[in-house]
């Protein structure tokens, strides 16, 4: 079987390793470079402190992966795990932190609620005050985005995978749309380039930001939007602990971690009203107005960051954002697999990605995740999903 995947993030080449590991021809399509895209720019999250079922999962059984990358690709991520801290102001935040831990821990994450005094062991100067509860797991972390894209590559071209940057998609047609499908399921797809056209069985679409776009070729409307998300990189006042998890002030949108270097990232979605952008036109420079409040916004949940604090640089990247914030994960057409939307999430999420989507094209059941939740029909059903610990 032929599949070509269009997106060369780590999304998309976690999908072509699972495929070529399953022995299927695999030819990526990338339309600039190799996690040039959204992965480029993510902060290298990995976490299973979510308030849904399926994200937990999704987590649960992509962290083995991350754990033994090193070994298994030959390239080190530098994957560590000094844990993430949820923060709630709110007794209505904290309710939801007790129901989402039960779930969490029913699942197998080791997560917990903590008193705020208590979250003070893993963050000492955090204004315990302003809160009423945390929950912490020492399952989370972080890795680099980057060296996951080059390991997932070597492996797919060491598996006889065919891996074409600067190869844009431009047109897809799927067999049997001119009249000569009898049986309703079409034959396969016509891929579209500017070198050619390529004939394969089955396409997935792993294009991030622009994923939209791309499926629009197909005829096919999904509700995913480009968000624009921004990383401000500081040099700290207080000195912010180098094994100290990366905090999440939910309901405020701040969030926090070391970085090397004695420098620190903050962010935050307290922008909510920004609007769609063009991915191929939008600003990857940091505003600094929004550096400046993310900064006293953490400054509010921890004092590290007070007026000495000085803004280093910091960057933009993009959110492929659909309505639930939950992935479209699902073969959305005869033939066409979508793996996209995730909302800040895919870095993370790759692995077992890869592996649900194999499953799709190869019709087989492999995967050890239940993604029927995350399928596009859930939008017209009103079976929708949410996430509350949207980071």
């Amino acid at each position: 079987m032929h599949v070509l995947i269009v997106g060369g993030g780590v999304v998309g080449l976690a999908c072509a390793y699972a495929l070529t590991d399953r022995g299927a021809d695999v030819t990526v399509c990338e339309a600039g470079t190799l996690g040039g895209g959204s992965t480029g720019r993510a902060a290298g999250g990995i976490r299973t402190q979510f308030s849904t079922r399926v994200n937990v999962e999704l987590s649960l059984s992509s962290i083995p992966v991350w754990e033994s990358f090193a070994d298994e690709f030959g390239v080190d991520i530098d994957y560590r795990r000094p844990g993430y801290l949820f923060l709630a102001r709110t007794e209505a935040t904290a309710s939801a932190f007790r129901d989402n831990v039960e779930m969490q821990t029913e699942l197998g994450a080791p997560s917990r609620v903590l008193a705020p005094d208590e979250a003070k062991a893993y963050v000492p100067k955090l204004r315990a005050e302003q809160f009423v509860a945390a929950t912490y797991s020492p399952a989370d972390g972080i890795a680099d985005p980057h060296s996951a894209v080059q390991g997932y590559a070597d492996a797919v071209r060491n598996a006889g995978g065919e891996i074409r940057s600067n190869t844009p998609v431009t047109g897809l047609e799927r067999e049997g749309d001119d009249g000569d499908d009898t049986d309703g399921h079409g034959h396969g797809w016509h891929v579209e380039t500017p070198d050619e056209t390529i004939e394969v069985d089955a396409v997935v679409c792993a294009a991030g930001a622009w994923t939209k776009r791309v499926a629009a070729f197909a005829g096919i409307d999904l509700p995913i939007a480009p968000r624009r998300r921004q990383i401000a990189v500081v040099e700290p006042e207080g000195d912010l602990p180098e094994d100290a998890p990366l905090t999440i002030d939910l309901d405020t949108g701040s969030y926090f971690r070391p970085e090397r270097d004695d420098t620190a990232i903050v962010g935050g979605h307290f922008a909510e009203s920004d609007p769609d952008v063009d991915p191929d036109r939008f600003d990857e420079s940091m505003d600094v107005d929004w550096a400046v409040e993310a900064t006293e916004r953490a400054d509010d949940c921890a004092a590290y960051f007070g007026p000495e604090t000085r803004i280093r640089n910091g960057w933009a990247g993009l959110y492929a954002v659909t309505p639930d914030h939950h992935a479209i994960l699902d073969e959305v057409a005869p033939g066409f697999v979508v793996a996209a939307g995730f909302s800040g999430h895919g870095f993370q999420h790759a692995p077992a990605t890869g592996e649900a989507v194999a499953d799709f094209c190869l019709g087989e059941h492999e995967c050890d995740v239940d993604v029927s939740d995350l399928s596009l029909d859930r939008f017209e059903t009103g079976e929708t999903l949410t996430e509350q610990n949207v980071a």
